[in-house]
């Protein structure tokens, strides 16, 4: 079956660029099985020729080959401002692939992850699961000069930023317990755009004001949600300033009546910890206000444990980059298991972040993850699509049933 839409009429293109003729003519049937064309490579350099030209939607390539090496290859299809998607293959120490992976994205590449050799069809079919023929990735790369300062304002005042909410899932019994909140800007000429590609630039008086609007749409749709039955926790991404604003309590019981659901605030582990005193006065007073702390990411940070102990926190999310490799991955599962039992003896909820694949959903229960999150579950939807998906959970129950772990509560 076709991995993509059977109304494409033209086959999108992948690039390939490998040393070993193996690897790519294995790579090159599969990719035809899956409806796609191909071009293959073994030089860096006559791919980067045609590049423009053929104007590929993907490209797979290996990190071990010539001059250039496969890092730097990464920035070159950076400078050319290469729109599609590259996937890595493995071969090389999983670290040094990570590495490659985070390079790639600082650049504002579209990275797909990487792929063990040899590759096998269904792992491959996942991977390419997200792309959409002849469409451009819906993250612009985070250096396209887009967007000033005035667009950004107008687009404030003409509330073109828009929330989708990621889905959260109780991981002992599969409810939808809650949402995260994702700001996306509807860009009347270019579409849908992620944050990555316009937060950075707003001013921090913007950012408070965007905070603001997410938190007030946020709250509007969680009692529409309550309205039909569904009453969800809502997460929203705080900045560093944000927290620090003195008047974000009293801001907060504005926008929170009595009957509001649970909000949580998060905020990344590096910020959280930046200013241990003040932190934790603000984080005790939205404690106070009837809100709720949680640390992102965590695991990324050098925080040492006596801060995150000031903190009056009631969520860890363990960060993408561990859960990803968790099936594979002796040290990541390590740093996982770890970071769940820390919050199991806080009393505190661990989300994992990033679950691709359900396969691993039986090795995060039994760490200790109470929450978990991601692609495999369930990409960001618009708000009208809540309620449907609160109603249709049978895929995790039923992965959480076979994996012969109880059902129960969880903090």
């Amino acid at each position: 079956m076709n991995v993509f839409s059977e109304v494409e009429e033209e086959r999108a293109l992948v690039m390939v660029l490998d040393e070993d003729p193996d690897v790519v003519a294995v790579l090159s049937l599969q990719l035809h099985v899956l409806g796609l064309e191909s071009r293959c490579y073994r030089r860096a350099d006559a791919l980067l020729a045609e590049l423009d030209e053929c104007a590929p939607q993907l490209v797979i390539m290996g990190l071990e080959f010539g001059d250039p090496d496969g890092i730097e290859l990464l920035r070159l299809l950076a400078r050319q401002r290469f729109a599609g998607w590259v996937l890595l293959l493995g071969g090389v120490e999983r670290k040094i692939s990570r590495i490659a992976e985070r390079v790639g994205q600082t650049l504002g590449l579209q990275m797909l992850g990487s792929l063990d050799k040899p590759m096998r069809l269904t792992e491959l079919r996942q991977r390419l699961d997200r792309l959409r023929p002849g469409c451009k990735p819906a993250i612009v790369p985070e250096d396209s000069p887009f967007f000033s300062a005035n667009e950004l304002e107008s687009a404030l005042q003409r509330h073109e930023l828009t929330v989708h909410y990621q889905p959260q899932f109780e991981l002992a019994t599969g409810r939808l317990s809650g949402v995260e909140a994702l700001v996306r800007w509807a860009h009347p000429q270019i579409g849908l755009i992620g944050p990555a590609s316009f937060l950075p630039m707003l001013t921090a008086g913007q950012s408070r004001r965007l905070t603001c609007h997410v938190l007030e749409q946020a709250l509007l749709d969680a009692r529409r949600w309550r309205e039909q039955g569904v009453i969800l926790s809502i997460s929203v991404n705080v900045t560093a300033d944000d927290l620090m604003e003195a008047q974000l309590p009293a801001l907060t019981r504005q926008l929170t009546p009595d009957d509001s659901p649970l909000v949580v605030l998060e905020i990344t582990e590096t910020a959280a910890m930046d200013d241990e005193l003040l932190g934790s006065e603000i984080a005790a007073r939205l404690h106070l206000s009837g809100m709720e702390v949680a640390v992102d990411d965590f695991g990324v940070g050098f925080s040492s444990l006596l801060r995150l102990q000031m903190l009056p926190i009631s969520e860890l999310k363990i960060d993408r980059s561990f859960v990803r490799h968790v099936q594979q991955d002796v040290q990541d599962a390590a740093i996982v298991e770890a970071i769940a039992l820390l919050g199991r003896r806080l009393g505190i909820r661990v989300v994992a972040e990033g679950v691709e694949e359900l396969d691993c959903l039986p090795t995060l229960a039994r760490f200790g993850c109470t929450h978990v999150q991601g692609f495999g579950l369930s990409r960001p939807v618009p708000a009208e699509e809540i309620p449907l998906l609160a109603s249709d959970q049978s895929p995790i129950r039923a992965r959480i049933s076979a994996s012969g772990e109880p059902a129960g509560s969880t903090p």
